[in-house]
């Protein structure tokens, strides 16, 4: 009696090699007998016909096994959300509130049409977050190649062969110097059967990456819109500091040529008419800079927009329009749900949760299941005879025995980067709040600074306008006009300063309280 295992190879005839990949399965596959080699041909179709019923049990109970198993546990511990600080309100804030500026989509925050527009065609454009759409389609193909790893592997497989001393492969094997060929053809399986939930664990930190690229592409969205805002209002501030140097440089015109007459006439000095000079030098050295500003925010913004440099149209808009929306910043509670930062930080941290078991897993044993069906025979001829069917299946179990170590060391490697990303977690939750109570104190001062500047400014204006009314009525020389002037025109500089920081601010907060990931219709 023949007690050669069904498994190995017909006369010597070698195994194909060990599967490569995530796939820890011996692929057997039964080939043709060596060259020179002749096929016995008393099988009966009965034998072959019992063999295939033989085959296809055990490849039943080979499947029911998998299902059975592949429902066992996952090793390593399940994620828990760490402990974060969170008080119950925002200092600055006066009292907590359920509504929230971060809950308001960003075309309801921003209500100038022209910003609306830009907005709009940046989200289009902008190449940052084309570049993020493709990570996060990165992610979910990873998600696609782990979670492929629990179900079997099927392959197919053909082959021919001829000539004088070579075996399988066409290697050098001695033979007697005849010239014969092998044929073969057929399909194998190969599956590792998830017992331990190492392929799971895989999955599900596969899934919370591609959850973190998602929330990377929100931040993204976040970080443009503010980034187009703040341009936006930068345009708009160059073009008031703009008109209030050129109408400074008129104004200190006009006090020059009254000094310069005054002075021929004998009725002015020189160090009124040199003032005057000097004013109207300073005030138009301002402008060609001022233009230069606006020239290199127009190509800052048109990058964002993701257009060549050029200018951008704001015709009808004036900083004085812009206006900041007064909505509370919420629950500090909330932040942990709505800012795309933060939950990508958690997502990361359930990625490295889950490594955990996988790096955990690597103690157990694994079981591979394998099976194998064909047909080979020496001739073409004799290739479809009952005779050349071939079939074999098997189960492996291998598990580590001594590694030096090595299994403990990547385990506490990936302890120590759960670790760290717990920490990192914890600490974007903490920048965040920082964030928002400094975006806050900014809001509530630079409100109560553009109030006392604003009330300068008029100030200064009514003084103007007193000093050329005494002026005209001989009461006063024109110098205390010109006195006036400079102290208007800087003032106007300032609020116009503050106007912008006031409305960064606002930029600020919004981005902080995670808002504007959200996409119109949705």
């Amino acid at each position: 009696m023949n007690l050669r295992d069904p498994l190995t190879p017909p006369n010597g005839f070698p195994s194909p090699p060990r599967v490569s990949g995530p796939i820890r399965a011996v692929r057997f596959a039964q080939r043709g007998p060596p060259m020179g080699a002749t096929e016995k041909n008393g099988a009966c179709g009965a034998t072959v016909k019992m063999e295939r019923i033989a085959f296809h049990s055990w490849l039943r109970a080979a499947v029911a096994l998998g299902i059975l198993l592949v429902a066992g546990c996952a090793v390593g511990p399940d994620y828990k959300r760490p402990p974060v600080p969170s008080p119950g309100s925002y200092r600055g804030e006066e009292s907590a509130t359920t509504n929230s500026l971060g809950e308001l989509p960003w075309w309801e925050v921003f209500h100038d049409e022209k910003l609306q527009a830009l907005v709009r065609t940046a989200l289009t454009n902008n190449f940052d977050v084309r570049i993020a759409a493709t990570r996060v389609e990165q992610a979910r193909a990873m998600v696609a190649q782990a979670r492929s790893q629990l179900f079997p592997q099927l392959n197919y497989f053909a082959g021919a062969g001829k000539g004088r001393n070579v075996g399988a492969g066409n290697t050098l094997s001695p033979n007697g110097g005849a010239t014969v060929g092998a044929m073969q053809f057929g399909g194998d399986v190969s599956w590792e059967i998830d017992i331990w939930g190492q392929v799971r664990r895989m999955t599900e930190a596969a899934k919370a990456q591609y959850f973190a690229s998602q929330e990377a592409q929100r931040d993204v969205r976040i970080s443009l819109i503010a980034q187009v805002a703040q341009n936006y209002f930068q345009l708009l501030t160059l073009d008031r500091e703009l008109a209030i140097a050129q109408e400074a440089t008129n104004s200190y015109g006009e006090s020059l040529r009254i000094f310069n007459e005054r002075l021929h006439g004998g009725v002015a000095s020189k160090l009124e008419s040199s003032t005057a000079e000097a004013l109207l030098a300073s005030s138009a050295a301002m402008i060609p800079d001022l233009e230069r500003q606006i020239v290199q925010t127009e190509d800052q913004l048109g990058v964002l927009l993701g257009q060549n440099p050029g200018p951008i149209m704001r015709e009808g808009s004036a900083l004085e329009q812009q206006m900041a929306p007064e909505v509370p910043a919420g629950l500090p509670s909330s932040l942990l749900e709505r800012r795309p930062d933060i939950r990508q930080a958690e997502q990361s941290l359930r990625a490295a949760n889950a490594q955990l078991g996988v790096a955990k897993s690597d103690f157990f044993p694994q079981l591979n299941l394998t099976g194998i069906i064909g047909q080979v025979s020496p001739e073409l001829a004799t290739l479809t005879a009952g005779s050349a069917f071939a079939w074999g299946v098997a189960a492996s179990l291998t598990g580590p025995l001594f590694h030096g170590g090595q299994l403990r060391a990547q385990y506490r490697q990936a302890a120590a980067v759960r670790d760290q990303y717990v920490l990192q977690y914890q600490s974007t939750v903490l920048n965040a709040l920082q964030e928002v109570a400094d975006a806050l104190v900014a809001r509530t001062k630079l409100a109560q600074t553009r109030t006392e500047q604003a009330h300068a400014v008029a100030a200064y204006q009514e003084a103007l306008k007193i000093s050329m009314e005494r002026y005209r009525l001989g009461q006063s020389s024109y110098y205390e006009v010109l006195q006036e002037q400079q102290l208007l025109f800087p003032a106007e500089d300032t609020l116009a300063q503050t106007q912008l920081n006031q409305l960064n601010s606002m930029v600020q907060l919004y981005r902080s309280l995670g808002g504007g990931w959200e996409e119109k219709g949705k």
